[in-house]
């Protein structure tokens, strides 16, 4: 059973090396592939009888053991995008060799070093449980709980271990003594390790989901909401909308003069740009709007429970926000302007398309009228039936 557990772990360690080399965004997998890699060596030099002094045996087996516990911590921070604790590696490690030198070389005791490891082991994946346990949205929750229950139940494990050996005449208890403490701690502990394991491939699994889904859904440049993604945002608005009688605003944002932009100082001044019009745009809206790249340099904000008024102020904020934003590229400043179109559902109706064009409608009278300003829907002499007539003959 010591070999098969041992021969997995270096395997799931394989696993986990393999993975952090094919996909480099994963953080967190080569300290996982360390961790297996340690807890391996753990046991091996821990359960395995050597030709060598075993006192050091034993403190090279905790040593690689604690290490072990501790890069899986440092592997969920690095998955969490935190810092990692380093310090509580580097106090760990001195720790379980402090007491491990004195208990298992200079003074041997092997009562006093079990309780001791199990005591820093427990707390250890206390940590690494409560770092995992913790609300978050699915499907994420699900593999962070299992992974995060099977920590606990590795910390209820090394407790238990500690006060069954404390409550244990010292001249009663050996590591490889035939009393039922050794054999379930060493199975429950292998069989978590395995469960660990697999928590954290699912962990993973759905944090590539996730980031695939999110790469779907935003545009590459920007990273803004693309089209389709407003236009699933839009169609559930409506079905909202419809349902309470909210009104549903548009706007339309174009920046001008983009061509020339483009013509006098290079497309990847015109890429900045776009950049720069979006990081000012995710600021000026609320949180509760969808802001999207809709095509080439123009941009769309969805804007729920808005009026066309509501709209034209939070349009009006964004334009001179960006207005007064100055571009230095290699020494030469630019100012940019944006003209912004607004419509909403009282003056255009509900449906999204007939927003976008009524918003639409709005910007190029922006535009005709001399730019750098902010054009409302209702303030234009056309009807709706006109506009639909327009989405239609398109």
């Amino acid at each position: 059973m010591l070999f098969m557990v041992i021969s997995l772990t270096l395997l799931l360690s394989a696993l986990m090396a393999l993975a952090g080399l094919q996909v480099k965004n994963l953080r967190g997998v080569r300290y996982w592939a360390l961790a297996s890699l340690c807890l391996s060596f753990a046991l091996f030099f821990t359960f395995t009888p050597l030709m060598v002094s075993r006192g050091w045996t034993i403190l090279l087996g905790a040593m690689f053991m604690g290490a072990g516990f501790c890069l899986q911590y440092l592997g969920i921070q690095a998955f969490e995008k935190k810092r990692c604790n380093w310090r509580m590696f580097t106090l760990c490690m001195l720790l379980l060799f402090a007491q491990n030198l004195i208990f298992s070389v200079i003074e041997p005791s092997t009562h006093s070093r079990a309780i001791a490891n199990s005591l820093v082991y427990a707390v250890i994946n206390g940590m690494a449980a409560r770092s995992l346990l913790i609300r978050i949205e699915q499907p994420l929750r699900t593999a962070y709980w299992f992974t995060g229950i099977c920590f606990a139940v590795l910390t209820v494990v090394f407790l238990e271990r500690s006060i069954t050996v404390y409550v244990t005449p010292p001249d009663a208890y050996n590591l490889y003594a035939s009393i039922p403490i050794n054999p379930l701690t060493f199975f429950g502990a292998s069989m978590m390790q395995l469960c660990l394991t697999f928590g954290f491939v699912l962990m993973l699994n759905y944090r590539l989901a996730v980031d695939l889904q999110s790469l779907a859904s935003r545009d590459a440049l920007t990273g803004v909401l693309n089209r389709r993604s407003l236009e699933e945002a839009a169609a559930k608005l409506w079905a909202r909308c419809s349902r309470t009688g909210e009104t549903l605003a548009v706007m339309m944002i174009d920046v001008d003069h983009f061509k020339s932009v483009n013509d006098k100082f290079g497309h990847q001044v015109g890429d900045e740009v776009l950049r720069r019009l979006a990081s000012v745009a995710e600021h000026s809206v609320r949180i509760d709007d969808y802001f999207a790249r809709y095509g080439g340099e123009e941009f769309c904000v969805l804007l729920p429970a808005t009026t066309e008024e509501a709209a034209v102020v939070l349009a009006e904020r964004l334009r001179q926000a960006y207005a007064a934003t100055t571009m230095n590229f290699d020494g030469e400043f630019l100012h940019s302007t944006i003209s912004i179109g607004v419509a909403d559902s009282e003056h255009a109706g509900l449906e999204f398309a007939l927003l976008v064009a009524a918003a639409d409608q709005a910007l190029y009278r922006a535009k005709q009228t001399g730019r750098n300003r902010v054009v409302a829907f209702s303030t234009l002499e056309i009807a709706v039936d006109e506009v639909s007539a327009q989405i239609k003959q398109d």
